[in-house]
This record gives structure tokens, sequence and C-alpha cells, in this order.
């Protein structure tokens, strides 16, 4: 009986687990972390005030980054859309950088020529989860 009991309890943990792993690419439809390298988050930091993002948007560690004028860019890791209508993958998110326009006419975002390098760069910034470090320095 006490073999029965500690089989059944295995049996459940296995299903669990194998639940769970099915889960791993969304999770309460958060994106899952994307990697990349110091490098390249350094230089999408520089790009966004490079291109003026800041005139529009609120971008945690990008000085001047202050504008209420467009959504702020916080946690922009945790976001299911990208601009309300674009489901938050990288792909998505470069071309939305690249033309906003042609996937929303009309929309304020202002296509200003950014290179596909540059919009890849600006992503991993965006995409990057905040460091303990960055917390304690804020």
């Amino acid at each position: 009986m006490l073999m029965q009991g500690l089989r059944s309890q295995l049996g459940l943990m296995l299903v669990v687990v194998v639940f769970l792993g099915a889960c791993s690419t969304e999770v309460n439809g958060q994106p899952e972390p994307r990697a990349a390298s110091d490098e390249r988050v350094a230089a999408g930091r520089r790009l966004i005030a490079t291109y003026g993002c800041g005139s529009c948007h609120a971008i945690p560690g990008v000085p001047g980054a202050d504008s209420t004028a467009a959504p702020p860019l916080d946690r922009f890791y945790q976001r299911t859309y990208i601009a309300g209508r674009l489901t938050n993958t990288e792909d998505n998110l470069v071309k939305w950088i690249q033309e906003p326009q042609r996937i929303e006419p009309g929309t304020a975002m202002p296509t200003l020529g950014v290179s596909e390098e540059d919009a890849l760069a600006i992503s991993a910034y965006l995409y990057r989860r905040p460091t303990l470090g960055d917390v304690l320095n804020r």
C-alpha cells in the first residue's frame, strides 16, 4: 500500500514537472528574457539618446529621457504587446522601431531611419532587466 501511494505521488510530480516545462516559453503573458551582450545593451542606451527617443518617452537609465508625450518604456520586457497591437517579440519590436508608420499609419511615432543593427541594439536595451546595482543606484 505504501509503495502504491509513493508511485502515485511520483506520477503526480512528473505530470507537474512536464506541465511547467511546457509553460517555459511564456508565463502569465510575459515574454521570456532575452540575452544580449553588455556591449549591445550599452550601444542601445547610446542609440536611444542619439535618436532622441527620450523627447517623447520616459526611459529609465537614459539621461534626458523623461518625457511624457508617449508611453514610458520601463519594464518593456514584461509587456505582452508593442504599440497595443504587435506581440512582444524582438522581431516585431525591431520592425516597429524601424517603420512605425508602415505598421500603424498615422501613429505619433515617427519613422526615424533607424537601421536594423541599431534597432536590434535599442531592443536589447529595452528588453534588459534591471540588476540589483541598477536598483541600488536609483
